[in-house]
């Protein structure tokens, strides 16, 4: 499956119906947290199946993977070395680079347009910051 560099966010939630057989998917606050989406306007929304009842049997039952219901893990790890390019700058002036769907990685002391080599020295659910380790790639 191929993934649009527009990805603003990706989660799992359950489909529900209203009492007019309307379909409803709840977005989680976390979600909006990784870009701009607007109450009123129209978005594209993609569902794809569960593979098979008995992977989802095993999810609800595996306390190991607690954290699969918090929705999907950082696509990057602490350490982890990176080549990337600056799409934006944030409010306070740093970096931003996304990375696998639309993940943000903040590099602070970067111009928009540059391609740099990043170590990612810190993670969060949302986000991670990550420092230069070489420049003009």
């Amino acid at each position: 499956m191929e993934i649009s560099e527009k990805l603003l966010c990706l989660f799992s939630a359950e489909v529900r119906e209203t009492d007019d057989g309307e379909f409803v998917v709840d977005v989680p606050k976390r979600e909006t947290d990784t870009g701009p989406l607007e109450p009123g306007e129209t978005y594209r929304v993609a569902l794809v199946a569960r593979d098979g009842s008995a992977d989802a049997a095993a999810d609800e039952t595996d306390d190991s993977a607690s954290q699969s219901d918090d929705g999907p893990q950082p696509p990057v790890e602490p350490g982890e070395m990176r080549y990337v390019e600056i799409e934006d700058l944030g409010k306070q002036g740093d970096g931003i680079a996304r990375v696998e769907r639309g993940y943000v990685i903040i590099v602070p002391d970067t111009e928009v347009g540059e391609r740099v080599k990043i170590e990612v020295t810190e993670v969060k659910s949302n986000f991670a910051v990550g420092e230069v380790v070489e420049e003009a790639v």
